[in-house]
């Protein structure tokens, strides 16, 4: 019989004991890891350190679980089948610390890793930690090398970690196994990248992809000037640096977003700048009356009702409520009061306010192969049969759009996904069905250029 997950059994929470919570949450749920974390947040009292070191170790682990199964594989004397997916967690969390954090000594990672065990009811299983994590460490050295190879991994920094012997394939020989074992990428993805972009650009997208990509916030024009918060997070600490996009804000450190200057006036929300061009392109003007086919968490919406200068109508939907009071809880902040939510009752969107509108946003539920370091989960959560299906959704919601939009009104299409099914061909394709409208522009963006990657169009009715 299956035994069932194990739940923490402690008296008090630990950095470790959240993040090994938070990865079971995401193996047995469909939730963002930051929604996980958010909550995890909300309901016990961390310090900023414990705060950080929690969110690191978990997005870590996601991001980099498949070059740490690499790595572990070969020391388990058992078939995968035989490990519990608690105990390759733990097992995940302890090699992370050993290979990927350079700051935590060795023998503090093995024992809190090995104390997992006894926190999660299962004392049982400390020797077999132990006794894995001990030969991780052996197998681990300090030296650093500028290339790939058999015996090395990629850093977050853009070098490589050299091992004692031989773990990954022969990247010379074995190109597609090496980038996806080492970079902790599917391979199916991988090989679609591979054929399109070849062996040097996929090491840039993996690196970009194995690291936090930073933050960036969206200065609220409305309340505040960029220059006005760019001093005010400065003088209180944090490395901030103007971005390209006029309202962009980079940081390198920052703390809780709560806590740092201007966020409870609502000067600024958090968003990427390749996120940020989706509603600069489709620029609409106060007055005019916006539907947001898929609003939550909000970002994109709130950003439609700082063009308008908070004047007009934003219709903004989505399938989930509680996502729905996301976007109501950001309107407030930013003081921002001409949204009003929708509920859709399904992905066809057969239920969507009738209109017309002057202005139209369908920012489409994606495959996230763009953003996959922010949402890191993506990677092991879809499969390659999923583009298809997502391109057939994508198009039934652009139609429905194309349909809501007033003769001479603009529709701009959206996604965070660098894969061509889902951009351009899904554009291509509605546009046969609406002579009407023709593609006025376009953006593409690549990971790490200098953000996330995306895609946007533009769509213009005649008069």
């Amino acid at each position: 019989m299956k035994r069932a997950s194990p739940t923490f059994r402690g008296t008090a929470h630990t950095a470790r004991t959240l993040s090994l919570q938070a990865l079971l949450e995401c193996r047995r749920h469909d939730s963002f890891v930051q929604e996980i974390l958010d909550r995890q947040f909300a309901e016990h009292s961390l310090s900023a350190v414990d705060r950080r070191l929690v969110t690191q170790l978990t997005y870590g682990v996601l991001r980099r679980r498949g070059t740490l199964e690499a790595i572990l594989a070969p020391l388990i004397n058992r078939p995968g089948r035989g490990v519990e997916p608690w105990l390759w967690d733990a097992l995940f969390l302890g090699a992370y610390q050993l290979t990927l954090l350079s700051h935590i000594p060795i023998h503090a990672a093995v024992h809190e890793t090995v104390e997992l065990a006894v926190a999660f009811g299962r004392p049982e299983a400390r020797g077999f930690l132990n006794g894995i994590l001990r030969r991780v460490a052996e197998l681990t050295t300090d030296e650093k090398a500028s290339m790939p190879a058999a015996n090395a991994f990629p850093l977050e920094d853009g070098t490589y970690r050299l091992l004692a012997h031989a773990v990954f394939p022969d990247p010379a020989t074995h190109p597609l196994a090496y980038l996806s074992q080492a970079f902790g990428l599917p391979e199916w993805l991988t090989a679609r990248w591979l054929s399109r972009f070849g062996f040097e650009e996929c090491s840039r997208l993996g690196f970009w992809f194995a690291g936090s990509p930073g933050l960036t916030l969206r200065c609220h024009l409305l309340r505040c000037r960029r220059e006005v918060l760019l001093e005010a997070l400065r003088a209180a600490g944090c490395e901030a640096e103007a971005g390209s996009h006029p309202q962009a804000i980079r940081l390198r450190r920052a703390g809780a977003i709560r806590d740092l200057p201007g966020y409870a006036d609502g000067w600024f929300s958090v968003q990427d700048e390749s996120a940020m061009r989706v509603a600069s392109a489709l620029d609409p003007q106060p007055g005019e009356s916006v539907l947001d086919l898929c609003a939550a968490p909000g970002g994109k919406t709130t950003h439609l009702a700082e063009y308008m200068r908070n004047t007009g109508r934003i219709v903004a939907c989505d399938v989930d409520e509680k996502r729905l009071r996301t976007v109501e809880s950001l309107a407030q902040r930013l003081r921002l009061s001409i949204l009003e939510t929708h509920r859709l009752r399904g992905s066809s969107g057969d239920d969507l306010p009738e209109g017309p509108f002057d202005r139209i946003l369908v920012d489409v539920p994606c495959s996230n192969t763009g953003v996959l370091g922010k949402r890191p989960e993506a990677r092991w959560r879809l499969r390659a049969e999923e583009i298809a299906k997502l391109a057939e959704l994508q198009k039934r919601l652009l139609c429905a759009a194309c349909r809501r939009v007033r003769g001479g009104g603009t529709v701009v299409y959206s996604t965070c996904s660098i894969e061509p099914e889902e951009n351009r061909q899904v554009v291509e394709n509605v546009l046969r069905a609406f002579p009407n409208l023709r593609l006025e522009a376009e953006g593409v963006a690549l990971p790490g250029q200098p953000a996330d990657g995306g895609y946007w169009a533009r769509l213009r009715g005649n008069p």
